[in-house]
């Protein structure tokens, strides 16, 4: 009975309830819709959810908001959320609270309105309070971003002075907001062209040798290299030794030049045989460099080298220079004609580059930057002696290294296969790993033996690793396997983290070395140099087990 009493009074209340928001005005036959719904409705379809159909987390349900909005206009209940302009969240800062759940409030830098949706908006009516962001929030919002952005700039040349050479960048960049934007506009050009260039996939990147701070580390064995560099008859295996470390910069042209056998160890012979190899690379030139030869074969090799030579730094503006460009095309030209077994092959132009630093440097005083420099300003006699220089000690590097490039690249593929095996004997998890995904040696170590990594270092690095190759007792062919090895197993971490072929490519077609400096070339090399004494001289290691 107590039952039956409280479900009467439930539907009584409910009747007297529907007699008094139920008036014959407010009567709307079958199939029609009320003004005021309708307006509600229209403006319900011009909100910031047009795809409602189902709940997403940090949004309001729209069914929910749009009976309520419905039965808000239909009972006329005043207060904020009474009228036909109710459609939408009133303010923005409504809009935030209610989705406050969906991401931190500092992520939401900007609010992106649509024309339709500013269009209805705006005609709701000047009484209203529409979506509309007052111009002290979006005015805080803007300076927070240019805060937040140009603190990470900040940070990002922080942690890059630190590893070249421990030194803070913009450190008083932080003082007022002013500040912040105007240090925003008068970032330099070359930062930029630094950046880009190191998201270049597979080119070289040519920073400031000229002030690398680890020069300080190489000071204590100038002494000894002077000692060497003086002595009448110079001791090749004692400079080899100690060229292994690393060369000072103020020795490295003359000791490049000893170590690749250009210069004879004798001090005294070495002015005339300097002066007579030089006159002999001039009169190559006028013999064998003529553009307008009527030889097929020499027109297709000037051709393709003058196709190379642009791409080579195409960011750096020293390399797009038309007098160095030219300067390449002799050197790589001639030389190509010189060893017809090979010819001309893509690769050996990047080969050039960093003897052409090397002597560039000796010419041109410590604090020059190499990357702007303008070649034109420099003595045409100066310039003739960097590219004979280039050129001779470039044919006795890649002597060594001579079956690389002959026809279908045997000696390339020959050391793929060496590395595929040591690799597995090494590590055989990385091996499988590689081989699961249906990634092939060949398809990202080919470059690898055919640039010898001057397109996966900045070209500092690679100078240094040249120390080493051209101080190597019996060539460098050898030992740049097992630097190879080393050199993956080295993104050992990163690559067992990549699960698809193409996520596996693109990393080690694209390794993150740019902030590499001297310490990490050596520790490869030493790493290199424990693969080699493990398993250069023990065959049996990389034979399969039956």
């Amino acid at each position: 009975r107590m039952d039956n009493n409280v479900e009467r009074a439930a539907k009584s209340q409910t009747a007297d309830s529907t007699a008094t928001t139920t008036t014959p005005a407010a009567v709307v036959p079958a199939g029609a819709v009320s003004p005021a719904s309708g307006s509600v409705v229209a403006n319900a379809n011009s909100t910031f959810w047009k795809n409602s159909g189902r709940r997403v987390p940090g949004r309001p349900s729209p069914k929910r908001e749009l009976d309520k909005l419905v039965g808000a206009g239909v009972a006329g209940v005043g207060g904020r959320g009474t009228g036909p302009n109710t459609g939408m969240v009133s303010t923005f800062r409504d809009y935030q609270q209610s989705v406050s759940d969906a991401w931190d409030t500092g992520d939401d830098e900007f609010c992106i309105i649509s024309s339709s949706e500013a269009a209805a908006a705006a005609a709701v009516g000047a009484g209203g309070d529409a979506t509309r962001i007052s111009r002290q929030v979006s005015q805080t919002v803007a300076l927070n971003v240019i805060e937040t952005h140009s603190r990470s700039n900040q940070n990002h040349n922080a942690s890059k002075s630190a590893s070249n050479c421990g030194a803070d960048l913009n450190s008083g960049s932080r003082n007022s907001t002013d500040e912040t934007k105007e240090d925003r506009r008068s970032l330099p050009d070359s930062n930029e062209n630094r950046s880009r260039l190191r998201n270049y996939p597979g080119r070289p990147q040519l920073q400031k040798i000229s002030s690398n701070c680890q020069d300080s580390e190489y000071e204590t064995k100038i002494e000894k290299f002077q000692v060497l560099l003086d002595s009448p008859q110079l001791d090749l295996v004692a400079l080899k030794k100690i060229s292994w470390s690393g060369v000072p910069r103020k020795m490295r042209a003359v000791s490049w030049r000893l170590l690749s056998k250009y210069l004879p160890p004798s001090s005294e012979r070495r002015m005339a045989v300097l002066e007579s190899k030089r006159q002999g690379y001039q009169d190559l030139r006028h013999n064998y460099f003529r553009v307008d030869s009527q030889d097929e074969t020499q027109q297709d090799t000037y051709r393709q080298i003058h196709i190379d030579v642009p791409r080579m730094n195409p960011q750096i503006p020293l390399f797009q220079q038309q007098l160095v460009q030219e300067m390449f095309e002799r050197v790589l030209f001639i030389w190509a004609i010189r060893h017809p077994a090979s010819g001309y092959v893509q690769g050996i132009n990047d080969l050039v580059t960093p003897f052409f630093i090397v002597f560039l440097q000796e010419a041109l005083s410590p604090d020059t930057d190499l990357e702007k420099y303008d070649m034109s300003t420099l003595p045409e006699e100066t310039r003739n002696i960097i590219e004979a220089d280039s050129f001779w000690c470039l044919s006795k590097f890649l002597d060594c290294i001579q079956d690389n490039y002959i026809f279908a690249q045997l000696g390339i593929q020959e050391k793929v296969n060496q590395l595929k095996d040591l690799i597995q004997r090494i590590d055989v998890n990385l091996h499988r790993h590689l081989q699961t995904h249906g990634v092939d040696y060949l398809q990202f170590s080919f470059r690898w033996m055919n640039n010898l990594l001057t397109r996966e270092l900045p070209l500092h690095c690679t100078i240094r690793l040249w120390d080493t190759y051209l101080a190597e007792s019996d060539g460098f062919a050898l030992f740049h396997l097992y630097v190879c090895a080393a050199f993956l197993l080295h993104w050992k971490e990163q690559l067992m983290q990549q699960n698809d072929f193409q996520g596996l490519m693109l990393l080690l077609q694209n390794l993150p070395t740019h902030n590499w400096s001297d310490r990490q070339i050596n520790v490869l090399l030493a790493e290199a140099f424990r693969l080699k004494f493990t398993y250069a001289d023990a065959p049996k290691h990389l034979e399969t087990k039956s």
